[in-house]
């Protein structure tokens, strides 16, 4: 490569009008000629590497006044990007040799010299490039400092020379070195001197010189070599010849250049050829191949010139294709074969290649020569053959594929439109809208011009009952005939159930008063297929085209023949539907009749159940007063029993015992009825005796005043009041009430709900109620010593409370059922009370707009939950 020198363009030049950055592109030449700038670019343009201009000013800036198009091949960058911040191409340097480049450039600066170096680069992509920069250093006379030189990419001989020293150690020298070998000879052929310096050889200097050539190479290889030195000293002129060696490495190719050196003497160049040689060996076995490949290949490879088309080359796959000889394709343009359905699709093709070089799997419709249009999947790319710019296209025919398609887009169709039939007639009774909206989508299917349906009737002959139809042609709609003779004729076409396919009524046989009804119809191609219904002809759903001819296909076929099965079906199911009008008229009577019997069992059952409400009111009562009364006595003789308790303990008297002496009659004589004796009698009772007698009534009124409370509930409905209730206000209320109750049992609970909690919509009493009775539930099932914790969360503007205690657990069978109304265990006395207890409060939660529910723990115990409703804005801004 010829050396390009930098020179610094006169200041003069700059008045001349020339751009800066043309001046700076021109400076590559001994002498500046601003009419060589286009020459200086297309050298820059074509060099493996990238020309440069930097100047670095003494205040440390750096400016850039010229960057070739290198730079974007070399450092994937435009040179613009370089020129705005030189900083890009330092980042890009490996850091491993970013030291040594520092250092070149410090030491190029200090001393003046040239600056060579080689070292590393990361492109933006990732790849990564050896490169090589020279450059020669001027310093300007204000101090400033001018580098010009050249980057070049060297990463191919880098990468030679890490697989040369990936060989075998005893060769590495030999292939670092230049690899020619140069020898004096004389006339008679002996060695008189050589340059053997890293040269493939095995001999030594004082072996080879002095010898002659019979003595050093097999006797064939010695006289071609004999020939060629007389040649070239008979002639003066360059001889080269062609031979081979033996060598250790094995049979080498060896490529030697004589020239006349001297009086009856040649110089001999010995290069190492067997590289080449296997290349060319290569090429032509890659020649032969795609030679094979080209002419064998399914698909139609061409090869024409890029700007007319005209074919240079075509294979066999590419008449077959075509349809048209390689004789007649040859030498021919793709638009004098008329080819191209669409030309612009050339024009399309020509575009991207000039812009990119590559097309790939462009759908393109083409022209056969018998007219028939194919598609194919075409790419191509650009070639040059002999600096012709040439197309290579290959073109894929997709045509079955496309059809296949088509086919299957086409049976999608047809699947939906007998899906939506199907449920249009399962989910509608109207049958004149099931026929109309059937024979518009048939017709949009088919693209037919004509779709109806015609129904025989024995009494009023063929009518048209649904037709859709192009405006441009006669309607059939109302269309009737009950002419006998042309409705058997009509009846006949369709006989056995049999599918009438005409492509073309011209070329068919038929009475004159069908040949009119098709004319007065316009009517040039028809599809029949019969309206079985009980194995007899009901009807026929008819296509017609009045366009012209036309071939129906046979899936076309298939879906009239689906459709008619459907509108068969949908006609039976009219047919069914009238039936069982008739029917339900018939059937109305006899509901009256029935609903009139069941109206008077139902007022008889309202009775007995306004009955059972006043006897269950009038017993409760009853019962409640009488287990007041007998707690009020109870109580009043407890409290008086405490007093003579108290006062007979100084006497030493029963009272010591904890027993109470009851009067059996303790009001006066004088009331009590006779026989009664005139002293009164006493009877000692124990205090347990009377305390679980309260606790008996105690439950009995409980229970009575539940069975009460849910009486009116089923009856009346819970009343509930709701109000924004602060929760942590409520919970203080609960706790007063449970207090004494946490303290017999020996309980504790633990009370982890937050102060800040919103509000929530509740009636505090009956919710404090709730709690009780939850607490109540685990202190009534658990020995003494059980332990509550009470926890809320905000879930979905919903308030979720938990009170988890360590007692015993339940089945899920039991906690399933704990809160719905049930007969429960006949031995636990505390039970039925209980359960009325847990469904009083699944009835306070859900009319609070809440949920309820209980759960066993992992490890022990139960976890009852409900959740309310938090306040809403509205409702807390209320006065």
């Amino acid at each position: 490569m010829a050396m390009i020198t930098l020179n610094i363009m006169p200041i003069a030049y700059i008045s001349k009008g020339l751009r800066v950055d043309e001046i700076v592109k021109s400076a590559y030449k001994p002498d500046f000629l601003p009419e060589k700038i286009p020459l200086l670019e297309t050298v820059a343009a074509n060099l493996p590497g990238m020309i440069f201009q930097i100047l670095q000013r003494q205040d440390g800036s750096v400016f850039i006044p010229y960057i070739s198009s290198g730079c974007k091949y070399l450092y994937e960058l435009e040179p613009e990007a370089v020129q705005a911040d030189f900083q890009v191409l330092c980042q890009l340097i490996h850091p491993q040799d970013i030291k040594a480049f520092t250092e070149s450039i410090a030491v190029c600066r200090n001393t003046l010299t040239s600056w060579h170096w080689e070292g590393r680069i990361v492109t933006p992509s990732g790849q990564l490039k050896w490169i090589q920069g020279t450059s020669q250093p001027e310093l300007q006379e204000d101090g400033d400092f001018l580098w010009h030189g050249l980057i070049m990419d060297i990463t191919d001989r880098k990468q030679a020379q890490e697989k040369l020293q990936e060989s075998e150690a005893r060769y590495k020298a030999i292939l670092d070195a230049i690899p020619d070998l140069m020898f004096r000879i004389s006339r008679d052929g002996e060695y008189l001197d050589l340059k053997s310096e890293g040269a493939n050889i095995t001999l030594s200097r004082e072996e080879i010189v002095g010898k002659n050539l019979q003595e050093l190479l097999p006797s064939d290889v010695a006289a071609i070599s004999q020939v060629a030195i007389a040649k070239t000293l008979d002639s003066g002129i360059l001889q080269t010849c062609e031979y081979q060696l033996p060598t250790s490495l094995g049979v080498r190719d060896y490529e030697a250049r004589l020239v006349v050196s001297g009086t009856d003497e040649v110089l001999a160049i010995v290069r190492d050829i067997t590289d080449r040689k296997q290349g060319e060996v290569a090429l032509q076995n890659l020649a032969q191949k795609f030679a094979k490949a080209f002419s064998c290949s399914p698909d139609s490879i061409t090869i024409s010139t890029l700007q007319e088309g005209r074919f240079i080359e075509v294979n066999d796959s590419f008449v077959n294709f075509s349809g048209y000889g390689r004789d007649e394709a040859i030498d021919k343009t793709s638009f004098e074969l008329n080819l191209w359905v669409n030309d612009r699709d050339r024009l399309n093709l020509v575009q991207e290649l000039q812009s990119t070089g590559v097309a790939r799997n462009l759908e393109i419709d083409f022209r056969q020569k018998s007219g028939e249009i194919i598609t194919t999947l075409l790419s191509a790319e650009v070639i040059d053959l002999n600096g012709i710019p040439a197309i290579l296209a290959v073109h894929h025919d997709i045509t079955e594929r496309k059809q296949v398609e088509a086919q299957l887009r086409f049976c999608a169709q047809r699947d939906r439109l007998l899906a939506e039939t199907l449920v249009r007639i399962r989910s509608s009774l109207n049958l004149e809208q099931i026929l109309q909206t059937t024979v518009t989508e048939v017709r949009q299917f088919l693209q037919a011009d004509r779709v109806f349906i015609g129904l025989n009737n024995a009494n009023l002959g063929i009518k048209t009952i649904a037709e859709s139809v192009d405006p441009k042609y006669p309607s059939v709609s109302g269309w009737s005939i009950n002419d006998e003779a042309y409705l058997q004729e009509l009846r006949n076409l369709l006989k056995d159930n049999l599918v009438r396919v005409v492509e073309d009524i011209t070329q068919i046989e038929v009475s004159p008063k069908v040949k009119a009804h098709y004319r007065k119809f316009q009517t040039k191609a028809t599809l029949a297929v019969p309206i079985m219904l009980n194995n007899e002809l009901f009807g026929a759903l008819i296509a017609n085209q009045c366009s012209g001819p036309r071939h129906w296909q046979p899936i076309e076929i298939d879906l009239l023949q689906q459709m008619s099965e459907q509108v068969a079906i949908a006609i039976q199911q009219s047919q069914i539907c009238q039936k069982l009008a008739e029917l339900n008229t018939n059937l109305e009577y006899q509901v009256q009749e029935r609903t009139a019997q069941l109206e008077q069992k139902m007022q008889e059952v309202e009775k007995l159940h306004r009955v059972k409400d006043v006897v269950l009111h009038t017993v409760a009562h009853d019962l409640r007063t009488s287990v007041m009364g007998n707690l009020m006595v109870l109580k009043n003789l407890l409290n008086q029993g405490q007093g003579q308790v108290q006062g007979s303990r100084g006497a030493g008297e029963q009272g010591s015992r904890g027993e109470i002496t009851a009067s059996l009659f303790p009001l006066p004589l004088s009331h009590a009825p006779s026989p009664i004796p005139s002293a009164q009698s006493s009877i000692p009772i124990s205090r347990s005796i009377i305390e679980r007698m309260i606790q008996g009534n105690d439950r009995q009124l409980t229970m009575i005043n539940s069975l009460i409370e849910i009486n009116s509930c089923e009856k009346q409905g819970l009343e509930i009041k709701l109000e924004p209730v602060q929760f942590s206000t409520l919970l203080g209320g609960t706790f007063a009430q449970l207090e004494p109750m946490m303290t017999q049992n020996q309980a504790t609970l633990k009370n982890l709900v937050p102060a800040d909690l919103p509000l929530v919509m509740a009636d505090d009493t009956r919710l404090q109620k709730v709690l009780v009775n939850l607490i109540a539930h685990g202190l009534q099932n658990n020995p003494p010593g059980l332990n509550f914790t009470l926890s809320t969360t905000v879930e979905r503007g919903m308030i979720r409370t938990q009170i988890q205690d360590d007692g015993v657990g339940m089945s899920k069978v039991e906690c399933d059922r704990l809160f719905d109304l049930h007969v429960r265990d006949p031995q636990d006395c505390c039970s039925t009370s209980i359960g009325l207890k847990m469904y009083l409060c699944r009835k306070v939660i859900k009319a609070h707009g809440g949920e309820i529910g209980v759960m066993n723990n992992r490890k022990r115990g139960l976890t009852f939950w409900f959740t309310l409703p938090l306040a809403t804005s509205s409702a807390t801004n209320r006065p």
